[in-house]
């Protein structure tokens, strides 16, 4: 099996629309089609849940210009593994990376085939294992193929799921009945933002936005990356921002609020609204047409972060290892397999819940990282610096810090597993670094 170089031509070979592909389908999964009904329960009203989708967008925006500063200066794949390693500690780079390695992806790749085989099996009435295992498999034997041949592929599903959304939302206004709903401000608007609920509802929106940073974690396989990964970080979050605020306006304007409320799966309670009773199959394919695109992008990302570990740390070596279209199999393998046992075992929606907390950390040290670096290396070459500075990475970091705030008081115990699972990975971490020692090697930790 050949090992090329991640900085070598036989890997730079991502273009700019399948970067913001990946960006796309990252980004939008089922959140968008599951929070509305909890918002207009304690927001029943167009502005100020139309505030939060906007909102939700402006801070993903700002968390995207924070990253392409730092992986432009620093253009290798891993994601955070890489950029915290390089602008902390390799400690802490090591710590992120063993979060992605282990669960941040792989469970969030299960969860998504699960609810795929779910919805095709109430479309189809078999079993829904019967869809989602094969799918895992089909959409990782595509990642172990030519770089060309995934781009087109993620590109194809993508381009489908934002056909899709435009079609239900345009749907939505030419063939919806109105409901008597104002997106302007009306009088007791800004009461209902002064509410806590207000507070409480942008953090599952911005769960929602999560995965705005994805085209990090594939930095090595872009042509030209100083330029690339910026333009696809903000090109992507901005799509993702108009479809999220044109969806959710389809969904107010042609359902009744008191049919979404409470309900956590109102993309089908608009669906039936907006198309009649066939609207549960029709939403039940868009949102298993989109599933694929997500998985996809998942099982190109999550790997990288365990191939960079691979090549940094020899007891992990075998991870780095890359066929001829300089795919790291054997990341791309093991993921799989962690994925397919989440699959069966159906224990993942627990590892979801206390790896949230965990990833909002990571992605709070790494904006950080920005003031730290612009203080530390204030001469670095920055291809790209981040728009706003200082104003939009403080804006995000102040909303992360909030939002784990309110993860760690809502969720202790799962927070706390969380805390083991970190504490796991520096003991992992510290044998590394004394196993190169010991063997008289020089450790990059």
């Amino acid at each position: 099996m050949s090992v090329p170089s991640t900085d070598s031509s036989s890997v730079r070979q991502v273009t700019l629309p399948v970067a913001v592909a990946i960006v796309v389908a990252n980004m939008i999964g089922t959140g968008v089609f599951g929070s509305l009904g909890f918002q207009v329960m304690d927001l029943p009203s167009g502005f100020p849940v139309m505030l939060l989708w906007i909102l939700g967008g402006v801070l993903s925006f700002c968390g995207a210009v924070c990253y392409a500063e730092l992986a432009a200066m620093m253009p290798r794949s891993g994601g955070e593994y890489h950029l915290l390693r390089e602008a902390w500690h390799p400690a802490v780079g090591f710590l992120a990376g063993w979060i992605s390695a282990t669960v941040g992806f792989a469970a969030p790749v299960a969860l998504n085939a699960v609810l795929l085989g779910e919805y095709l099996s109430a479309i189809f009435s078999v079993p829904g294992m019967v869809f989602s295992m094969p799918v895992v498999l089909i959409v990782t034997l595509i990642h172990l193929g030519s770089l060309n041949w995934i781009g087109k592929f993620q590109v194809f599903f993508t381009s489908l799921k934002i056909g899709l959304i435009v079609v239900l939302a345009v749907s939505a206004f030419l063939l919806g009945t109105r409901q008597p709903i104002s997106f302007l401000p009306e009088s007791g608007d800004f009461d209902l933002i002064a509410k806590p609920a207000f507070a409480v509802s942008l953090v599952y929106v911005l769960y929602a936005y999560a995965g705005w940073n994805a085209a990090a974690y594939i930095t090595g396989e872009l042509r030209n990356p100083q330029r690339t990964l910026p333009l696809a970080l903000l090109l992507g979050t901005g799509l993702v921002t108009v479809l999220y605020v044109m969806l959710n306006a389809a969904f107010l304007y042609a359902t009744p609020i008191d049919a979404m409320a409470g309900q956590p799966e109102v993309g089908f309670v608009a669906a039936k609204s907006i198309f009649g009773d066939r609207g549960g199959a029709v939403m039940g394919l868009l949102i298993s047409i989109g599933l694929i695109s997500t998985i996809s992008s998942m099982t190109w990302a999550g790997p990288r972060v365990t191939a960079m570990m691979g090549e940094d740390f020899r007891q992990f070596h075998w991870l780095g290892r890359r066929n001829r279209f300089g795919i790291p199999v054997w990341a791309v393998l093991a993921q799989t397999v962690v994925v397919l046992l989440l699959v069966a075992t159906a224990t993942f929606e627990q590892l979801m819940q206390y790896v949230q907390a965990l990833l909002t950390l990571s992605s709070l040290l790494t904006v950080l990282a920005v003031f730290w670096l612009r203080w530390k290396k204030p001469e670095a070459d920055r291809p790209y610096r981040a728009w706003g500075y200082p104003v939009t990475p403080a804006l995000f970091s102040l909303m992360s810090i909030y939002v784990l705030f309110f993860q760690v008081k809502e969720k202790p115990v799962e927070t706390g597993w969380g805390l083991v699972t970190l504490l796991v990975g520096f003991a992992i971490y510290a044998m590394c670094r004394r196993g190169k020692k010991n063997a008289g090697g020089v450790t990059q930790g």
